[in-house]
């Protein structure tokens, strides 16, 4: 009996793709690395500034009659998530998708657009 033998094939049903992140003075910009993943299989949402990236990596059919040694390939469900900041503004997102690269800009808020505001205190 071996009793770690499957555990390997639960690890690998769910994986966290590579990603970086950089910006500018008027966006953020997110890479996720994603080769080999469909346009379709992949989706992006935001709740509550957290941008999340998720999707799934079909298992390619193995040749017949050819023996693997390893494969580092991973296959199944992915997710990754990334908090934003505040001055994140979430009604402007975009997302591109080309040779396997998921390109994610988020514009900036405007500074003066999240300054607060003073709030008059009535006599009652």
């Amino acid at each position: 009996m071996e009793p770690l033998k499957g555990l390997g094939n639960k690890i690998s049903d769910f994986f966290s793709p590579t990603a970086e992140a950089s910006g500018t003075d008027q966006y953020y910009e997110i890479h996720v690395e994603l080769p080999g993943i469909h346009e379709e299989d992949i989706e992006v949402t935001t709740e509550d500034k957290v941008l999340m990236v998720k999707g799934e990596r079909n298992f390619e059919q193995k040749e017949e009659g050819k023996t693997y040694y390893f494969s580092e390939r991973s296959y199944g469900r992915f997710q990754r998530s990334f908090r934003l900041p505040g001055d994140a503004d979430t009604a402007k997102i975009s997302a591109t998708y080309k040779d396997g690269l998921l390109v994610i800009k988020v514009a900036k808020i405007e500074e003066g657009a999240i300054k607060g505001q003073r709030i008059p205190v009535d006599r009652g």
